[in-house]
């Protein structure tokens, strides 16, 4: 038998771009998407906590700007970012999820073809539909807290954009729930803490790192953004 191929040299690593990993780890996030992670959970769950409080309702629709906010970098950053980042790498990601369950159908089928399931991708496409399908809620989540908190359509409207609210707040609530024990999961079928790389950056292991450059500026210039934003509406509310 031929030996398996062990990991990338560090020559052809650079070819595609890449570089090879230090005995830290492989580079897997940069900055800004972990900032991003952090930020957008934090408002997310603050502004789900406040949201039942007429005395926080404010706050609520602060963090609810800013996880709008958020998700217009996301975009951004899913059109010009790295690749492993792109929004046409989770389209694919997706779309291979449908054919994986295509697959999964015909192995079920009595009398058909009978293909082999690769079920150790069913984590990987489970988790790339949890989190196109939470960035995708959070947008009518948004509108319809500007609806509700504006009063469209009088009293009538303003019942079903909360109403409407509601719903998407809890989707996205129960999203997160998915991610979450999707990540514990795979943490412990492979042995691996896959929550750590949002925190330091690095997968242990070794290889090429998957990001070429950490941009900490950007990351910083993302959280100088959000703590501006948070400090000019401070402002008006002291007005």
């Amino acid at each position: 038998t031929s030996p398996r191929p062990g990991p990338a040299p560090a020559h052809e690593a650079q070819a595609n771009g890449l570089t090879a990993s230090s005995g830290r780890g492989r580079l897997v996030n940069d900055a800004p998407m972990r900032m991003f992670h952090w930020l957008f959970a934090l408002s997310f769950v603050g502004a789900y906590l406040s949201a039942d409080s007429e005395h926080w309702r404010l706050v609520h629709v602060v963090l609810g700007y800013t996880v709008a906010g958020l998700l217009a970098f996301r975009v951004v950053y899913g059109l010009v970012g790295p690749r492993p980042y792109r929004l046409s790498t989770m389209g694919r990601k997706v779309s291979g999820a449908w054919a994986w369950l295509q697959t999964v159908r015909a192995a079920w089928t009595p009398g058909g073809a009978q293909p082999t399931v690769a079920w150790r991708q069913a984590p990987v496409f489970l988790m790339a539909v949890s989190l196109v399908a939470l960035l995708a809620v959070v947008l009518p989540l948004t509108l319809t807290g500007y609806g509700t908190f504006h009063e469209w359509g009088g009293d009538w409207g303003g019942e079903v954009f909360e109403s409407l609210h509601e719903f998407f707040g809890n989707t996205a609530l129960s999203l997160v729930g998915v991610h979450l024990a999707l990540l514990a999961g795979q943490s412990f079928w492979r042995q691996k803490n896959l929550a750590l790389p949002m925190l330091t950056g690095r997968l242990e292991g070794r290889g090429p790192d998957l990001i070429a450059h950490n941009r900490v500026w950007l990351a910083v210039l993302l959280l100088l953004c959000v703590l501006a934003y948070l400090g000019w509406e401070l402002v008006i509310a002291w007005r």
